[in-house]
């Protein structure tokens, strides 16, 4: 079974995410903000991460620049998630290291399709 990291601040987000990714055939873990995830990802690196952008304290953009400089961090499909369309804001995350990218609020054919693009559905 794949691994996917859920990262986003917002309980019902986890659970929404958790969710659709489990009806994906995913182990999935949550974390509730960067640090949590950087842990996690230190021990065991998922396949696929979904991350939300606005994070308190270390947000979505600096977590993926700490994440592909962990060893095995270039590794996960990362798709951020906003709900901002900030083309600065994305293109920051790109440039930060993001695969691809939902807005908010997503359902289950969004992410299984961008899951399927990446040849991971």
């Amino acid at each position: 079974m794949r691994q996917c990291l859920v990262v986003d601040d917002s309980r019902v987000m986890r659970k929404v995410a958790r969710a659709i990714l489990e009806t994906l055939d995913y182990d999935t873990t949550e974390a509730e903000g960067a640090d949590g995830a950087l842990a996690f990802c230190r021990e065991r690196m998922p396949e696929v991460i979904l991350l939300d952008l606005n994070l308190p304290n270390i947000d979505g953009v600096q977590f993926l620049r700490h994440l592909r400089r962990v060893p095995g961090g270039t590794r996960p499909f990362v798709v951020f998630s906003t709900m901002e369309n900030d083309i600065a804001r994305i293109t920051q995350a790109f440039q930060a290291g993001a695969n691809d990218f939902v807005l908010k609020p997503y359902d289950r054919s969004t992410i299984q399709s961008k899951l399927a693009a990446a040849g991971l559905a």
